[in-house]
């Protein structure tokens, strides 16, 4: 079997941040994969919730659908002409759980399409919940910028971004 994910970088912070950021993405690949491992500090109420942004887009173009549960109760959102793209929807970053999230960015390099994203993520303390994210544009995404809603990603926070190569 070929190997398809290929890394193309990876973040460990050794410092609290309050953004990672992959830029230059290059063409070379069918679908993008962020893998995000990371704790949050000096956040406001229950965490911080990441987000992120493309080709440094803060216009209203993000809209997103996601389902949640956390053992005992389910629930379900929809968010559109948002400024931000979630990574997940309730599944927040505390210092006391690690949370782990994985991202898809389908068909990224593609310009005559809109960009589509799935993210699911865990927080054992807290929930677990899928995410289906649309960016409204045709451009290639060429940066994604990981933001925290408050607070920071805490020291030894990893992000890795793959590239999926074509089978």
């Amino acid at each position: 079997m070929p190997v398809t994910y290929e890394p193309i970088a990876t973040n460990t912070l050794g410092s609290a941040a309050s953004s990672v950021t992959f830029s230059s993405i290059s063409g070379s690949y069918t679908d993008l994969v962020l893998v995000v491992n990371a704790k949050g500090t000096g956040f406001i109420g229950s965490g911080t919730y990441p987000y992120v942004r493309y080709n440094s887009d803060s216009n209203t173009n993000y809209s997103r659908t996601y389902l949640a549960g956390n053992g005992s109760t389910a629930s379900s959102s929809r968010g559109s002409s948002e400024n931000l793209q979630y990574l997940v929807g309730g599944t927040y970053i505390d210092g006391t759980f690690s949370y782990n999230s994985i991202t898809q960015f389908m068909n990224y390099s593609n310009t005559t399409t809109y960009k589509t994203m799935l993210s699911r993520a865990n927080n054992a303390g807290v929930q677990v919940d899928a995410l289906v994210g649309l960016w409204r544009d045709t451009s290639a995404i060429t940066s994604i910028v990981i933001y925290s809603s408050s607070g920071n990603f805490d020291t030894g926070s990893t992000f890795t971004l793959y590239g999926i190569k074509a089978a």
